[in-house]
């Protein structure tokens, strides 16, 4: 796995004295790709995007309200419309204007409203083994969805959960580096900031900001040894909405660990 050593974690100051946190790489060529991760993750996901730098002027990779040195958002109890209006006042600090979203599983709910609110500001969205959320199910489903995700985190810890879980977000066929480092990456959430994420999940639903956004270029690809978020419904996500999708061969859900060669070549594309 590369070292993060050369992208240290940088601080931007947003104008309410909150701070976002967020690790960077720079390219010779132009544009600003944003890379937003999953729920038990954080900028170091990115590494080897970060490293390759995606044929473009700048890569940036938040640590998302109330991950590693992020302000939380204010609500104890978030919706998609918080994170966004984070996402675009940090951008508002850097001054950037335009930008290719890129999310991952819960970063991929986060791109889709922030690009449903400032749609002249997004060139392109892709989502990775994105995750839907959960305001379409019943109430008991997503209740007990909710109830047994913070219990998880309140009763095991981060480090707990790590240990428990990370080896389900690759496949069986993940190198033990990969393995190491997605369970690095899920023992630094914060207790207050995964449990707001929980929330975001469970209240969001993608669809209705994808259908908000039709004239902005959107892409969706999944890893097919994805059990978080399987090929299936990630297929079918593509299809109700005419998106174009791509399927990387024996990637699991973390799949920009697991198979970046892939992803570095799909996100410059």
């Amino acid at each position: 796995m590369p070292s993060l050593n050369a992208y240290p974690v940088l601080e931007t100051t947003l104008p309410d004295g909150s701070v976002i946190a967020f690790r960077q790489s720079r390219g010779t060529s132009v544009g600003t790709v944003v890379l937003l991760h999953g729920i038990g993750s954080n900028s170091g996901s990115w590494a080897d995007q970060l490293l390759h730098g995606l044929n473009t002027g700048r890569v940036l990779a938040w640590n998302a309200p109330g991950y590693a040195g992020s302000s939380a958002v204010v609500p104890l109890r978030p919706v998609a419309q918080d994170y966004a209006n984070t996402l675009w006042q940090w951008l508002d600090v850097l001054g950037i204007k335009d930008v290719h979203l890129v999310g991952h599983s819960l970063g991929c709910i986060m791109a889709a409203r922030s690009a449903a609110q400032q749609p002249q500001r997004v060139a392109a969205i892709t989502l990775l083994s994105p995750a839907q959320g959960y305001a379409t199910a019943s109430e008991t489903d997503r209740e007990a969805k909710r109830a047994q995700r913070l219990d998880t985190i309140i009763t095991l810890g981060p480090q707990g959960m790590a240990d428990k879980r990370h080896s389900a977000m690759l496949s069986p066929n993940a190198s033990p580096a990969q393995l190491d480092m997605t369970r690095e990456l899920m023992s630094q959430v914060k207790v207050a900031g995964y449990t707001q994420a929980v929330h975001l999940l469970m209240d969001a639903d993608i669809g209705s900001d994808l259908a908000q956004i039709k004239d902005i270029p959107t892409r969706i690809a999944c890893g097919t040894a994805d059990t978080i978020t399987p090929p299936a419904g990630c297929e079918a996500l593509a299809r109700r909405f005419a998106l174009p999708y791509t399927a990387i061969k024996g990637a699991g859900h973390a799949i920009a660990i697991e198979a970046p060669d892939a992803v570095n070549a799909y996100l410059s594309s």
